[in-house]
């Protein structure tokens, strides 16, 4: 199959793919922020406020391997999201001329695509803290530093980027939306 028989096709699905690119991209940027809000930043903070109760360390411990649990959802959202967006580049007409979509990348793809990159790696890979706790003899994670560290990684993680997700979120919203440029 041809690149221009591959945009002709896209072309004629042009409204499908545009309805699952905002929709996945509205699922990836909100998915997560109930769950972070009312859940995973109370109980970081009340560990913060005792960070020796063994209660508050548990609950932390706890809310904190669920996390990773649930952002499986956003996770998946985000290479819907780049993948009908590659379709809509491909078949939009869109090019470089275009500011709102200048921007638009720039934001994708210096700002989002590294943030997302650790975020797979803390939640899903190296700094996992289900598996961690796993690898620990008898899973005693009260007494890992790598626990302990993993911890840390991912609540400073989320301290930084989760207000650069949410501006940098709208925005990209608004540009594609409303194309201001």
């Amino acid at each position: 199959m041809s690149m221009d028989t591959l945009s002709q096709w896209l072309a004629s699905h042009y409204i499908h793919i545009k309805f699952i690119h905002i929709s996945f991209a509205t699922l990836w940027l909100w998915s997560t922020s109930v769950a972070y809000l009312n859940y995973l930043v109370p109980v970081l903070r009340a560990w913060q406020a005792d960070p020796d109760d063994i209660d508050s360390i548990k609950k932390r411990n706890w809310a904190m391997e669920r996390f990773d649990d649930g952002v499986i959802l956003e996770h998946t959202a985000f290479p819907a999201v780049l993948i009908s967006g590659l379709a809509l580049l491909l078949i939009s007409g869109w090019g470089p001329q275009s500011y709102w979509l200048a921007m638009k990348l720039t934001i994708v793809v210096l700002v989002f695509l590294p943030i997302e990159c650790l975020d797979y790696w803390l939640s899903h890979f190296g700094g996992n803290k289900a598996k961690i706790r796993r690898s620990l003899p008898d899973g005693d994670s009260f007494n890992s530093p790598h626990y302990e560290l993993a911890i840390h990684r991912h609540w400073w993680f989320l301290i930084v980027t989760t207000p650069v997700i949410a501006i940098g979120g709208m925005t990209v919203l608004y540009l594609a939306i409303v194309k201001p440029m």
